[in-house]
């Protein structure tokens, strides 16, 4: 079994909410939020702790509110 794979079977994971609205942000920034499945304010997800998620967290991190699970 691979390291991330590991990883998401003991549990580690991240809690993204979305704190602040999208509107006015480049359209990019919207898709990757539609991508992280976040489409309301204050409406939390959580994901896998993996590069992809945390590059796509960094893309937009200003609009979010990250929590280790």
């Amino acid at each position: 079994m691979s390291a991330s794979k590991q990883a998401n079977a003991s549990g580690r994971g991240l809690t993204i909410t979305l704190k602040r609205s999208p509107i006015g942000t480049p359209w990019r920034h919207r898709l990757v939020l539609q991508g992280l499945g976040l489409r309301r304010v204050r409406q939390s997800v959580q994901h896998p702790d993996t590069p992809q998620v945390r590059g796509m967290i960094q893309k937009v991190g200003y609009l979010l509110e990250v929590r280790p699970q």
